[in-house]
């Protein structure tokens, strides 16, 4: 055994009982070697044998539980609590149990209230999309400006008129309707990918 862990196992019977004390409640050895090692650095030997020899002492209790001991701190050291007492300490128990699903209420709407405001739009955020909305509606206008004032615009009735006399020609075409137009030099709006907005 090194020096550090004999002198562990020699102050264990006093961190044990301090230990029992404190928690007031049962635990059996393997709960409390668990809970102290890290603390410690004490060996699952050294507690059995601290706890039992504090037993033996009538420091602490110690009770079969099934197969294992259980120990516990020595319940006549400690002041008895009246009705009243444990009443008291129920209604306060209640009281705060209420205060805290309150304020977990209160956190739950704080915390959407945060995650609408996060994703909303900031005011120069909002100012900036509405210059570009401004500046795209704007360009819309001049386009639809510019089309209206064209003067080259080819009107139903004149489209239909041409449809008809190219139809006839084609009739005693012996080519296809698409080299016709190659050899006169009409254009389609298929030639363009044009598609024409419904009338």
């Amino acid at each position: 055994m090194s020096k550090g862990r004999a002198e562990a196992a020699a102050g264990a019977p006093g961190i044990l009982l301090r230990y029992l004390q404190e928690q007031n409640r049962p635990y059996s050895a393997q709960d409390v070697f668990g809970n102290l090692q890290r603390e410690h650095g004490l060996g699952k030997a050294a507690v059995v044998k601290a706890l039992e020899q504090l037993a033996q002492q009538g420091k602490i209790k110690e009770k079969m539980y099934g197969k294992q001991k259980i120990y516990f701190a020595d319940q006549d050291q400690f002041d008895m609590v009246s009705d009243a007492d444990l009443q008291a300490l129920d209604a306060k128990i209640v009281a705060l149990t209420a205060k805290v699903q309150s304020l977990q209420q209160s956190c739950r709407h704080m915390e959407a209230e945060l995650k609408e405001l996060t994703s909303a739009m900031t005011t120069p955020e909002m100012q900036k999309e509405i210059q570009e909305l401004k500046k795209e509606c704007a360009g819309y206008i001049e386009r639809l400006k510019n089309i209206k004032a064209a003067t080259n615009h080819v009107t139903p009735e004149e489209k239909e008129q041409a449809t008809e006399l190219s139809d006839a020609i084609l009739e005693g075409y012996p080519k296809s309707k698409k080299q016709f137009f190659e050899e006169v030099g009409i254009e389609t709006d298929e030639d363009y990918n044009v598609k024409l907005p419904d009338p």
